[in-house]
C-alpha cells in the first residue's frame, strides 16, 4: 500500500518579549536586540504540520485535510493566535 504525506499550513500572529528580569533594560537590549522591547513586539508565524501514512483505499486520503486543519486550530492556533506568548500561553 502506498504511503503519502499531506501537509497543512496555518498562519497566526503573536507577541512576545525575550528578556531576563534580573538584567537591566540596556543589557537585555544588547543581548536580545529588538526582541527585548519592554513594550513587547509581534511576529506573524507560519506553521506546517505534516502527516504520513498509507492511503485509505476508500477515500484516497492519508487523512481528511479538514480534520487536520480543525485539529491544528483546536490544539495550537486557538491558544496562541493574537496572544502574548509570555503572559497568556
Amino acid at each position: 500500500m502506498p504511503t503519502v504525506r499531506a501537509t497543512r499550513r496555518v498562519h497566526f500572529s503573536a507577541a512576545h518579549r525575550l528578556f531576563r528580569p534580573d538584567w537591566p533594560d540596556e543589557r537585555n537590549a544588547a543581548v536580545f536586540g529588538d526582541c527585548a522591547n519592554p513594550n513587547w513586539h509581534g511576529h506573524n508565524y507560519e506553521l506546517d504540520v505534516t502527516v504520513e501514512g498509507p492511503v485509505d483505499p476508500t477515500t484516497g486520503y492519508v487523512m481528511d485535510l479538514k480534520l487536520l486543519r480543525d485539529a491544528i486550530e483546536a490544539r495550537v492556533v486557538k491558544d496562541v493566535d493574537h496572544r502574548n506568548l509570555n503572559l497568556e500561553v
